[in-house]
């Protein structure tokens, strides 16, 4: 299963909020919706975040074994 569990905590070690993705950074609320509910994204969309964050892939994603 994949989990966005990495991405809130990155959010908040960087100290940045949703509203500053979404009014700052022009990215997606919907995006963020899915990413809450843990919905796919694509690969783009997880590029985008790397690059507004700084970040490596795994502090935005995570695969967890059930």
């Amino acid at each position: 299963m994949i989990t966005y569990a990495p991405f809130y905590r990155t959010l908040l070690r960087k100290n940045i909020t949703e509203y500053h993705l979404i009014f700052k950074e022009g990215f997606s609320a919907s995006t963020l919706h899915r990413m809450k509910h843990g919905k796919p994204i694509t690969t783009k969309t997880l590029d985008s975040l790397c690059d507004i964050l700084d970040c490596e892939i795994s502090d935005v994603i995570e695969r967890t074994v059930e």
